[in-house]
């Protein structure tokens, strides 16, 4: 198959977001000549250089932001970055920029929010030099990732000036927690809803992460979307699957991943139900975080342990030596907005590990829907501590269920997110618009 030459807005390939990793798996193996990324900056970091190594990253001449907060803009030059296995790896920021970049996400940018200028702040426009780029880059499609309104205003500009067919693909329910602070909350919920209505309108194939999500959309925005979530390299996975399921003196159960909105809670729900179980049953469970920050509430609780983050390519092997993988989601309504609709890119790879899983969250997400009727995990859909005490120790005890649970998972891992079909069924639908577009 001839396959088209892409424009990527917003995603760069990397290995620590979900949307990044997803992009990657459903673009593997396309030319290298015919893959190109334009991000900003502050994305330009944990690339993958396997599967694109072409990048206008946009500096000030595209991405700016009003007066007075221009002031506080650090100068980026605009224009092309090549990536390579040196420049795609992260290096560790200092502390002064992690702390610089703390006190912004969590009290400046909430602060601009509630008084009705965060979504004011900033744009990014088509400078002179990204125009010249695109004319040369000439790509045939364009594939969008955008969740702010700024990246939707500027995905819009790009189809406008390129005026080829794009894929827009959503990894979350973002339009509906964009605004959901302060006396303006109201204003900037319906402009960004007419503003994502207009991209929608544009572009000629929309994706979503899930089936819920697909189901919805269709419902609020009258559209048809298809859903391709993250699909998994089996080979990869199965270098150090789990095939074996006694128990050690001290069995782990692992948590690897992000902390924070729509999780946070359920991590230290865990924590207090692995104490539990412990007291009851007189064993020793280790509750891990594979995190890159660890919580403060540790210090509470015997059973956690605290790790660093490992490599992409360790985690076959990481999930494997656990005894138990856990995907929570919290029960809050906030939270419950955030996540509903979305199929976290861990849930395939937990589940081809061979180790059982075990879910924790509200039964109307996609995630937990999509596990109590597959059986793919054991699953809470209460919050309710002793609920989930009950469940680790039943897992604890019973080794059969441990491998049904396990079996389960792999068998519908290997069907439903093979990457090599999930690939091919991508490829197909972009011919097929390409060979559409063509027609006309």
């Amino acid at each position: 198959m001839q396959l088209p030459k892409v424009l990527i807005i917003g995603q760069p390939f990397n290995n620590n977001s979900g949307g990044g990793i997803t992009q990657a798996n459903l673009f593997a193996g396309w030319d290298k000549d015919k893959v190109a990324v334009v991000c900003t900056d502050h994305m330009f970091n944990n690339l993958n250089p396997g599967i694109c190594d072409t990048y206008y990253v946009l500096g000030s001449e595209e991405y700016k932001w009003s007066f007075p907060f221009n002031l506080l803009q650090r100068k980026v030059s605009s224009g092309v970055r090549k990536v390579n296995e040196n420049t795609g790896t992260h290096t560790a920021a200092s502390a002064k920029a992690k702390l610089r970049t703390k006190i912004i996400d969590q009290y400046f940018y909430p602060f601009l929010e509630y008084i009705g200028l965060f979504h004011r702040m900033s744009s990014i426009s088509l400078s002179g030099k990204l125009c010249a780029w695109l004319d040369a880059y000439n790509p045939d499609l364009v594939y969008a990732q955008a969740s702010t309104r700024e990246s939707v205003l500027f995905c819009s500009l790009v189809h406008d000036y390129l005026k080829k067919p794009m894929l827009y693909h959503v990894m979350d329910d973002w339009p509906s927690t964009i605004s959901q602070k302060g006396p303006f909350k109201k204003y900037w919920h319906k402009k960004i809803d007419r503003e994502l209505r207009g991209l929608l309108n544009r572009a000629t194939i929309l994706l979503s992460i899930s089936h819920a999500m697909a189901r919805e959309y269709k419902k609020r925005y009258g559209k048809d979307f298809t859903t391709f979530h993250n699909p998994i390299e089996i080979d990869f996975w199965k270098s150090h699957q789990r095939n074996t399921y006694e128990l050690g003196a001290n069995p782990t159960i692992l948590y690897a991943g992000r902390i924070g909105t729509g999780i946070q809670t359920s991590l230290e729900s865990m924590a207090e139900a692995v104490d539990k179980v412990n007291a009851t049953l007189k064993t020793s469970v280790q509750f891990v975080l594979q995190t890159k920050d660890k919580p403060t509430w540790i210090g509470k609780y015997k059973c956690v342990r605290h790790k660093a983050m490992v490599a992409y390519k360790e985690l076959p092997r990481v999930f494997a030596e656990a005894d138990f993988l856990y995907l929570p989601y919290d029960f809050s309504a906030e939270s419950i907005r955030f996540i509903k609709y979305s199929m976290p890119t861990k849930a395939p790879e937990y589940m081809i590990s061979g180790t059982p899983v075990i879910v924790f969250g509200p039964g109307e997400t996609a995630l937990v829907e999509d596990a109590v009727q597959n059986k793919w995990a054991m699953t809470v859909t209460e919050n309710n501590i002793h609920l989930l005490a009950e469940a680790v120790a039943a897992l604890v005890n019973d080794i059969n269920l441990r491998k049904q649970i396990a079996a389960t998972a792999i068998s519908i891992a290997e069907t439903n997110y093979n990457s090599e079909k999930v690939r091919n069924q991508f490829r197909e639908m972009i011919a097929s618009m390409i060979s559409k577009e063509n027609e006309q």
